[in-house]
């Protein structure tokens, strides 16, 4: 991307022309892949996911006149293929932290031992909660959590919330649980 490059409206027009040419069927289709981005960057543990979605957007605005005559297919998909870039970049710039739980053999059995403790201390009801919260994998996993968020009669957002500061107490609970172990 060209040092400073900016999102200019003449930029930004190009861009939604090339999504769609009907100017207010553009306008929603950005806002979907936007939001879509956000989500993307936020599931992959991304702090700052919409300033990396806003990235994205304009790495793609930067490069759109190079690539509408001869891109064929949903620019949607090639969005997605710059954020993934960006992802390695944010991966490279940024180490992932540590996790305080050491994941040795040894320790192993106290951890688990430790996490169904800690489990038991929790409400029925969060316990189930944070338990079908991070089961499955990609597509299960996304509609799994649509499903617990209708059924709470939450917006997702709330629900990703409420697991993570479950998740939160439960890491908090297994780290003081390994420590008296310890001494």
């Amino acid at each position: 991307m060209k040092k400073n490059w900016v999102l200019s409206q003449e930029a930004f027009d190009v861009l939604l022309d090339w999504l769609d040419h009907d100017r207010d069927q553009a306008g929603r289709r950005y806002e979907e892949i936007r939001e879509r981005l956000v989500r993307i960057f936020a599931s992959r543990g991304c702090s700052g996911a919409t300033d990396l979605a806003d990235e994205t957007i304009n790495r793609v605005a930067s490069k759109v006149v190079e690539v509408r005559e001869t891109y064929s297919g949903d620019p949607a998909l090639f969005f997605y293929v710059v954020a993934n870039n960006i992802h390695k970049e944010y991966l490279r710039r940024k180490p992932p932290p540590a996790s305080p739980i050491s994941t040795s053999p040894p320790n192993l059995e106290k951890q688990f031992y430790c996490l169904e403790q800690c489990l038991d201390q929790l409400s029925h009801e969060n316990r189930s909660l944070v338990i079908q919260y991070y089961q499955d994998d990609k597509k299960a996993k996304i509609e799994r959590r649509r499903q617990i968020a209708e059924r709470l009669g939450i917006a997702p957002n709330a629900l990703r919330i409420r697991a993570c500061r479950i998740r939160a107490s439960l890491l908090e609970c297994v780290e003081k649980c390994l420590e008296f172990d310890a001494d």
